[in-house]
């Protein structure tokens, strides 16, 4: 109980009690009037006065009880307002609540006639009935991930033994395999079961549909479709386009499960041949994965062995670049001792050249970097001498004298 109703209940209180004693007061001025009257005419005045007293109490007493359910008055006010509110909003809250049934009602309506009109194609024979099961198996499969002319093929023609095969539906799995898929599940008895008003009818036609179901199972088995295709595992998948479809049949064929799997017949509905194809789904991420694996070590092998080459040329060049070293050097070496040694004693002699003076040449100390790191490639101490890194200068005889030598 809130705060406001008990605010009121107190209100009515106080309005309750101020009657009670009004109406006190009422009875005590009657009683004295009537004390007055059998006193006799002498006391007329006092009854006059008595009774003008009486009238300005009960005015008092009016006006007070008035005052006081005044908010007893403003507060039942606001409650019928609030009711009326409530009211009104409850009748809007149910019209639209109708429209939504009404609605409903519609769309159910709708949605029993095309399910009547559905039955009513589906009974008119076993094209209609295998069109359906076909277009329920092609949704399961795209709903997959699958694609037509990719990941299945649909009337497949296959030449046997005993004439011409077409399985409804070829799903191909990874490495070159695949398997069949068949949708031809007849549904007329199922669908008389549904429309039957007594339960023995309803019973007998479920019979018949489980005898159905199975006799289609012993047909599929029949046929050997493992033996018509290379590379396909040894069973067929038994399409049925509805789950209660293939449990009313189970239900009245216990072993309808088992001797399926005794014939290599895997029985399926929409969401267990959904599974079974996201497994395949899988199977082909897994097959992709493990052929860009392949392609990246193919890549690897053949970047490493043009890295090999390009070390190769790399240390040649590095060879010969120390070769050139070698060469300058020696050159530089024989310069010094041969030419310039002679050339600076016009120097020695004062003789006037007019240029400037003979400069130093230097030596090429340094030597190439050899790819140490290279994987497949001889250390240095294997390389042959013309291929070794040359350190300094190499000078024989008087080559080797000093470049500094005047």
């Amino acid at each position: 109980m809130n705060s406001g109703l008990i605010l009121d209940l107190v209100l009515v209180l106080i309005a309750v009690a101020a009657a009670v004693w009004a109406m006190a007061e009422r009875a005590r001025a009657a009683r004295a009037e009537a004390e007055l009257g059998q006193a006799g005419g002498g006391v007329d005045a006092l009854v006059k006065r008595a009774s003008e007293a009486f009238e300005a109490q009960n005015k008092v007493s009016q006006a007070k009880l008035e005052a006081q359910l005044n908010p007893v008055k403003e507060t039942l006010e606001k409650f019928e307002k609030k009711v009326a509110a409530a009211d009104e909003a409850r009748a809007r809250e149910a019209g639209g609540l109708k429209a939504h049934l009404e609605q409903l009602l519609s769309a159910t309506a709708a949605t029993q006639e095309e399910a009547r009109r559905l039955s009513t194609a589906l009974r008119r024979g076993a094209g209609v009935q295998g069109q359906w099961g076909e277009q329920v198996l092609r949704n399961v499969l795209e709903l997959a991930g699958m694609k037509e002319g990719r990941d299945f093929d649909e009337q497949v023609h296959v030449k046997t033994a005993e004439g011409v095969q077409r399985p409804d539906f070829v799903v191909r799995l990874p490495r070159g395999g695949l398997f069949v898929v068949d949708s031809k599940c007849s549904t007329t008895a199922y669908l008389e079961a549904q429309q039957a008003t007594d339960e023995a009818t309803r019973e007998a036609a479920y019979a018949r549909h489980a005898m159905s179901v199975k006799g289609h199972v012993q047909s599929l088995a029949a046929k050997a479709y493992w033996d018509s295709f290379d590379n396909t595992p040894d069973f067929v998948v038994m399409f049925v386009p509805g789950d209660g479809i293939l449990a009313a049949a189970v239900e009245r064929q216990p072993d309808l499960y088992t001797m399926a799997m005794d014939r290599r017949v895997i029985l399926t509905t929409p969401s267990s041949l959904f599974a079974l194809c996201m497994a395949v789904m899988y199977g082909w991420r897994v097959e992709q994965q493990n052929v860009n694996a392949r392609e990246i070590a193919d890549l690897g092998r053949e970047l490493y062995k043009r890295l090999s080459v390009m070390g190769g040329h790399v240390a040649a060049v590095g060879a010969a670049l120390d070769r050139a070293v070698e060469g300058y050097n020696r050159f530089v070496g024989s310069l010094e001792t041969q030419v310039l040694t002679q050339a600076r004693r016009f120097e020695d002699l004062k003789a006037d050249t007019a240029v400037a003076p003979l400069r130093e040449i230097p030596v090429v100390d340094g030597a190439t970097r050899s790819l140490s790191k290279l994987a497949g490639e001889p250390p240095v101490d294997a390389l042959p001498p013309a291929l070794g890194p040359v350190v300094g200068p190499v000078l024989t005889g008087d080559e080797a004298a000093p470049t500094s030598a005047k």
